[in-house]
Formats: C-alpha cells, structure tokens, sequence
C-alpha cells in the first residue's frame, strides 16, 4: 500500500533496540557497559557527544533529572511492572524503600538506601526510555571520572572551596568550560560536590534486570491501576465518557474557579521575600502591562502555595471544593504513575467555573449523566494500554482528546500544534483522522504562542532513539512534530470502531469515526535548535499559557457536544 512517509533508514537504532530487548530476556542481569557501543553508534541528537572524550553536559543534565536523585548510588536497578511482580522475584518489600522519583519524568522508583533502585514499568516505551537514560548517564560519568582521578583534582574536591571561586578552580583543573561545570552544579543541587567526590572516585556500572516483559503482565498492571477507579466511582461502568489525557491540574482547576475565588490569600502569599517578582509580575498584568492571563496566573499562584507547608489549609479547603463539584481524584498507584480524575457533569457549578468556559445552554448539564474521565498522560505504549482498557469498562465513549508535548521542528518552545496525521513508529501505521479541534478552537486563549495547525506528527519510541539523519527525513516529509503518545492511542482508537485488531504498516483512514477525536501539542522542545531542550527543566510559569489554552478548547467542545446530547435525549422522551 502507498505510504505517505519512507523508512528513516536508521539501522543503527533498529539494532540498538534489539541489542538491549535480547539482553533483556536473560533472567541475570545485564550490564549496561555491553549497550555502550551501541548506543554511541545511533548519534542521538540527545547525546552527540558520546563517542567524544569531551563530557557531554547537556546529556548529563537531561538523564540527572529524569533518572531519580540517587542514580549516584545505584549499581543495581531492577524493573517490574507490579508489586506481585516484584515479590515473586524475591523483592518483597520494595514499597518500605525509600522513594526515589525523578524531577522531569513520572515514574515510581524505590531505593533501598544501598546500591539498588526498583522501578515500576509500564509498557515497553519505559524500557526504550530507562535503558538509554542508564547507558548515557554511564558514558558521561566515567567520562567525568577520568578528568577527576588525578591526584591533585582529587586531594583539591577532600575540601573545596564550594562557592563560585571554588567551581572556577575546578574547571580550570579538569579542562571544563565553567559555564558547563555551573550548568551542572546548578541541576545537581546542594549535593553537587558529594557527589563529584563519588565519580571521582569509582566507574559507574550499572547492571538491570528485566523481571517479567510480558504484554500479558503489563495488561494486568493497567487492570489493577483502572479497578481502584471503578471502586472509587462505580457509575464509571456504566456512564458515557470523555476521555481526556492531558495533566493533573489545568481541567480542575477551569472547572473548580477556586483559584479565582481566593485571589486575595494567593496575591498575598506572594507578598514574600521569595516571591515579590511574581508579584511585580501580578501587577503587571494587573495594569495590562503584561498580557498574561490573569487566571493563568492565580492557578500558576495556587500551585506554588499549595507546594508549600503553610498552604497546607488551602489545599485542603481546594480538595474540598472539588469533591462538591463532583470531582474525585484517584492518585497514582501500583505501576502507573498516572492519576485518574472522574468528574460528574451534572455535579459541575457553572457559576464556579473559569469565565472562559461558558457556553450557552450551560443549565442542561444537570440532566447529564455523563463524565469527564482525566488521566495524566502517560508514557508511549502505556496511552494504547490505557484507552483500550478503560474503553472496554465504561459504558461508552463519547469523546477521545489528547493533550501533549511535543518537539517542534518549526516553531518555537510554546507554540500549539494541531496534527491530523501521524505517523507511528511502533505500528508503522500512518493514520489520518479529523481533528474536531482547529485553530479557532485555541487561539484566543494563547497569548505568547502561535498555533500551528495542518501540521503531521511522528509518534516515536523514545526521545534518545532520535538523531540527525532520522529527523530530516520526517521533516523532509513535512512531519514537524515528534512525540511519543498519539500513534498508540490511535491505535487504540482504530480497535474502539473496528472488528479486528490494528493493523501494522498501513495507511489507516480514522475519518468517520462514532466519537469525537481531538489533539494539541504544545511544544516544550526544538530539537533543530542547539541547547533549547528540556533539559534545562520544565516550561514553568510560560508553560502553562499553552497547556491551559489547550485544556479550555477540550472543555469548551465536551460542553458543546454535551449540551447538544442532552438536548437529542430530552427531544426523544418527548417524542415518546
């Protein structure tokens, strides 16, 4: 069949991902120093630098912060699905060990305070993920304790200065740029020289063990993670739903207002020593000197106090007002680091809400007995093992939405892009689909961004699996978006309809679909860029200017289409 996007051609990770799943299937574990090779050999755009005897800065800096705190410790790190998994492997008591979760990637991880990390997988893109942060943080560690071995950069790191005169008498030392060495510094924290101390003196290496890699067992950790929903909201089984896979607090906080309603607590917490520049900021867009949302911001403010040990009561009152509009969380357990929000439509409080949601008709809600179902996006296959699931138990499908991150290829960190094609790099599958979400749906709500609509996205395995030559050919085709959940939620949606499981190598036609299908990405990477990564940390206050215009244009259309479903039902009864 005609295809719409040719084969990268990259043998070299096609290899990479084969060397390290037939590893994986031993039952001993596997060393990581046999991926090296390997892994140098696919030229990543996230390590360039791996074969250079030159450290790699950027990508040490990016696996730090999505590998846990303690990565400097571990010499073992084992993966399993469940914690039935982990106890019949003979790690009883893993959830009594410290928790060890990282700064920019969600995943349950438990350290045993010597030399093992257990992490909780779930799907084979955490592997594709996991394995490639290990292998790179290996290479620029022992890069690094080569250039700290010396008898004079060791006896100097016994008692250093630890302050900036200090870091320029070690850079100086070791032959590093100071701006790379503070880079550094800064994302290793308080226990940056500790931790200098430990590569200086031992290699790194790591050794993982896979302990169970079945589809069947990743099933069964999706089944367990989905019952605690069930049992929390029964209704759930046998309710219409919309499902929305986005993030944990822009949808509630639209729906609950509450940040709104408690404006002057928030403006006054930021009366602080360690806040005043996001009060002069406030102030700006108080006097419209700043465009910035002012919503945005008091949600963004929210955040911040909530994190905070003197927010604990506004928290709690927060947690309150939401259960009153029908909104229950069910946190993140087991092997998916995923929370569930369930919200009874008919629950919701119009006058509440964020002014910016308000649709005419609103009053028909209260007759509806549908819900909104919000789950924190997942990584990769886990998004195919998801949907098909809760697919499966809810009464029916209403509506599918997905909203993301994405690497953008010709836009900037903020802007929306709006797809409808993707290609998918696990199925092989091109699929084409009507967005019922366009730039008009979007672009009254973004104020620092562009969106970028007609765009085709690639749905990848993983964001090392990536190098030069594999992204000019998809951008050749004119693919500008890389990201890693829409091609398996696609083909999730392609089982929803069709008898028959999703094909493989195929240009699939999703047009015509029974539900609803709507998708935005805001970017939060620019791969073609030098340095502008997430490796640097998170999108921060900026970030949530796309996020939350993007959640408002998926509440907007599940308000429309609900209001308009309500409508038919009630036009029947009367008919009847």
């Amino acid at each position: 069949m005609d295809r719409t996007v040719p084969r990268t051609g990259s043998e070299e990770i096609e290899l990479y991902l084969r060397t390290f799943y037939s590893l994986l299937r031993s039952t001993a574990e596997v060393k990581i120093q046999t991926l090296e090779e390997v892994h140098a050999n696919i030229n990543s755009s996230l390590h360039p630098l791996a074969r250079s005897e030159q450290v790699d800065t950027s990508a040490l800096i990016y696996c730090s912060l999505r590998l846990p705190d303690c990565v400097g410790q571990i010499e073992r790190v084992v993966l399993g699905q469940s914690t039935r998994v982990f106890r019949e492997a003979g790690f009883a008591d893993v959830e009594s060990w410290q928790p060890a979760a990282a700064r920019a990637r969600r995943r349950r991880g438990f350290f045993d305070r010597a030399d093992t990390l257990a992490l909780y997988i779930a799907s084979r893109s955490d592997i594709d993920d996991v394995l490639p942060l290990l292998t790179a943080y290996q290479i620029e560690w022992n890069k690094l304790h080569r250039l700290l071995k010396g008898e004079q950069v060791r006896a100097y790191l016994e008692s250093p200065a630890e302050n900036e005169e200090g870091l320029a008498i070690l850079a100086r030392g070791i032959g590093m740029q100071l701006d790379d060495l503070d880079r550094l510094r800064r994302v290793w924290g308080q226990g940056f020289w500790g931790l200098l101390r430990s590569v200086s003196e031992r290699r790194k290496q790591f050794r993982v063990r896979l302990l169970a890699g079945s589809l069947n067992e990743y099933r069964r950790a999706v089944q367990g993670w989905w019952e605690l929903a069930e049992a929390r909201v029964p209704a759930l089984q046998e309710s219409p739903v919309y499902f929305v896979s986005s993030n944990p607090h822009s949808m509630v906080n639209l729906l609950s207002g509450f940040a709104l309603r408690h404006e002057s607590e928030l403006t006054t917490f930021l009366d602080q020593p360690n806040h005043r520049d996001l009060l002069a900021e406030w102030h700006e867009i108080e006097t419209r000197r700043l465009p910035s949302s002012r919503e945005n911001f008091l949600y963004y403010a929210l955040k911040k106090y909530c994190d905070v040990p003197e927010g604990g009561d506004l928290g709690r009152r927060r947690d309150e007002a939401e259960a009153a509009i029908g909104i229950a969380r069910v946190p993140a357990h087991d092997g998916l680091d995923i929370e569930i929000q369930a919200i009874e439509m008919r629950a919701l409080r119009p006058e509440w809400m964020d002014p910016r949601l308000r649709r005419p008709g609103m009053q028909a809600l209260a007759d509806s007995e549908a819900y909104i179902v919000n789950i924190d996006y997942p990584l990769g296959m886990a998004a195919y093992l998801v949907l098909s699931h809760i697919a499966s138990r809810v009464g029916s499908i209403q509506g599918v939405y997905l909203v993301g991150k994405c690497a953008t290829l010709n836009g900037v960190i903020g802007d929306i892009a709006i797809a409808s094609v993707v290609h998918d790099e696990h199925s092989q599958n091109t699929y084409l689909f009507g967005n019922s979400l366009g730039a008009d749906s979007v672009g009254d709500d973004l104020v620092y961004g562009t969106v970028l609509d007609n765009q085709k996205a690639v749905s990848v395995r993983g964001t090392f699996l990536q190098n030069p030559r594999y992204m000019d050919v998809f951008y050749r085709e004119g693919y500008t978006v890389i990201e890693m959940e829409a091609g398996p939620y696609l083909s999730a949606v392609y089982e929803m309809y069709r008898p028959q499981r999703h094909p493989t190598n195929e240009l699939v036609d999703l047009h015509g679909l029974p539900f609803d299908l709507g998708m935005l990405h805001y970017a939060s990477d620019t791969p073609l860029g030098r340095g502008r990564n997430l490796g640097a940390g998170s999108l921060s206050y900026f970030g949530m200017d796309p996020s939350y215009g993007s959640s408002l244009a998926v509440l907007r259309r599940i308000f429309d289409l609900e209001i308009e479903r309500v409508g038919r039902l009630e036009q029947h009864k009367v008919a009847l």
